[in-house]
């Protein structure tokens, strides 16, 4: 399985995709043959999640060579990210509680859940999907839907700790995409709809891959619902000053910063380390791809990459913007999220030397994340418009 960590490896990734985009897309997403198959889809999501492309190249570079015609379901399924993260955005609560149920879970230990980490339920798919995900980062979107039923009625576990499992494994988790995936699968995202998880349906959709004769639970019934916040208004965007003295900061949350646009640039840096204790492919993955992503941008500015020590973030970042004398930083907006958190806490710091830190909206989620207030439906009819902002 390849899951490009360049941006030049997923342009062309993406390239190599196109004649695949449009209807035999359509007809054969939802089959899978396993991690040593070619694969039914583009295999791009862990690229898009850090945007060494972003949802409107990909999208674009589709329409146009399948037309939205046929190109629609994929388009659609590509925009299933935004709307998640757009839907969060603007419910930032629902985060900040998955992550305490998390903390409050985490202590709690039982023969269930350690079976469960170490693939030993004796659920055929269950257990070959636990070593998938952690040897290769990746499972099949059938899979996870399947996997998270499986988790949440067949073996009565927390759906918090299942989406905190899939976040530090799967090299293209979210904070938005995957927890709400998780919450959707349990009931309580969309109020009285789950997820069951069928024998008959992964046999078929695994190519007979898997038997399936434990005893999966006959019925999902939701999970109690939990309050959801009612949509409140998105962080106002920053704007960079042209006449101030800049640098850049590179995030995992976006590593195309090339791309938007930016002042001229005095220095462009990241951490040393990427944060939240991801599982190792994850964390070589992202690795590598902020390294592209670094040195992408340096080059774009002219000027050498510097790699800021993350064991004492705030002070790194208030020593290297003292020794370039900058006035501003710049960095990509990032989502809800422990990225968007630490990039609150160093503007913070910054700003106490006078120097601002200004994130940066791209266009797609300017247009794309206030409509995301209800359900994806909804969302889905303005689709065409953002392709519009797209091409």
């Amino acid at each position: 399985m390849t899951f490009p960590a360049t941006r030049a490896d997923a342009l062309a990734q993406l390239e190599a995709f196109l004649p695949r985009a449009g209807r035999a897309y359509a007809a054969t997403r939802n089959d899978d043959a396993g991690p040593r198959s070619a694969g039914s889809t583009s295999r791009l999501s862990p690229a898009i999640r850090r945007r060494l492309v972003s949802e409107a190249e990909v999208c674009a570079r589709v329409v146009g060579a399948q037309g939205f015609g046929a190109a629609e379901k994929f388009i659609q399924e590509v925009c299933w990210r935004t709307y998640w993260v757009g839907w969060l955005e603007q419910r930032p609560a629902v985060w900040a509680r998955y992550v305490a149920d998390v903390a409050r879970l985490a202590g709690q230990r039982h023969r269930m859940l350690d079976a469960a980490l170490a693939g030993r339920t004796g659920i055929d798919c269950f257990d070959a999907w636990v070593a998938e995900l952690t040897e290769t980062g990746w499972l099949h979107n059938h899979a996870r839907m399947n996997f998270a039923s499986i988790w949440i009625f067949t073996l009565g576990l927390p759906w918090q700790l299942g989406a905190d499992f899939f976040y530090h494994h799967l090299l293209d988790a979210c904070p938005a995409s995957n927890t709400l995936s998780w919450r959707w699968v349990a009931g309580v995202q969309t109020v009285g709809k789950s997820y069951a998880a069928r024998a008959e349906i992964i046999q078929a959709r695994s190519g007979g891959r898997f038997a399936v004769t434990a005893p999966l639970a006959r019925e999902a019934v939701p999970l109690p619902p939990d309050f959801i916040p009612p949509p409140q208004g998105l962080r106002a965007a920053g704007r960079a000053e042209a006449d101030l003295r800049t640098g850049l900061f590179v995030t995992t949350a976006d590593l195309s910063p090339e791309t938007l646009p930016l002042p001229p640039l005095a220095a462009v840096a990241a951490m040393t380390r990427i944060g939240g204790a991801p599982a190792a492919v994850k964390r070589l993955f992202a690795e590598n791809a902020l390294g592209d992503g670094l040195a992408r941008a340096a080059a774009h500015a002219g000027c050498a990459p510097e790699r800021l020590d993350e064991a004492d973030a705030i002070t790194a970042m208030r020593d290297w913007a003292a020794r370039h004398r900058l006035q501003q930083v710049v960095t990509a907006e990032a989502a809800v999220g422990p990225v968007a958190d630490r990039i609150e806490v160093l503007a913070s710091a910054l700003a106490g030397d006078g120097v601002r830190l200004v994130t940066l909206r791209r266009d797609w989620d300017a247009a794309a994340w206030p409509l995301a207030t209800k359900g994806f439906f909804g969302f889905k009819a303005a689709i065409p418009k953002l392709l519009a902002l797209a091409s």
